[in-house]
């Protein structure tokens, strides 16, 4: 059996511009979930009185990441640069590893943004708590007496 490549390109006249005018593989495409190699990966979770979010930041310590909060936007990011040297006779080799991400998060109108924001980093993963206003929170099913 041969592994053949997959021509995405479905009018191989046209030239690669009009090929991607063309294109509608991306047409339902959210920008929610935008699939940026530099944003780290991020699970959302709705309890009953708060969000729970999660971020994927493997290799950046507390120091380095910064969480703030203003008009309904949560701004997470983080800044890290290392430098390592190695010095063998007249050899000198240098490594230069910097790495860093800027994630925006627009607040649903339920989140109260008056109370504090619990944040814990973890074995490479930032969670953070955001807790419900109270008229946010589910209210219990009433039930209606029929007569």
């Amino acid at each position: 059996m041969s592994i053949i490549k997959f021509n995405r390109n479905r009018f191989p006249w046209f030239n690669d511009t009009m090929s991607n005018w063309m294109d509608t593989d991306n047409f339902f495409a959210d920008d929610f979930f935008i699939k940026d190699r530099n944003l780290p990966a991020m699970n959302v979770k709705e309890h009953e009185d708060d969000f729970e979010i999660e971020l994927a930041v493997p290799g950046f310590s507390k120091k380095d990441i910064e969480v703030t909060m203003e008009d309904d936007v949560l701004h997470i990011c983080a800044e890290k640069s290392k430098e390592e040297v190695e010095e063998d006779n007249d050899y000198t080799r240098r490594e230069f590893n910097y790495s860093s991400f800027d994630r925006k998060l627009q607040l649903p109108n339920s989140v109260d943004q008056k109370e504090a924001v619990k944040a814990k980093y973890k074995n490479g993963v930032l969670t953070l708590n955001l807790l419900k206003r109270e008229e946010a929170k589910e209210q219990p099913k009433k039930v209606i007496e029929i007569e």
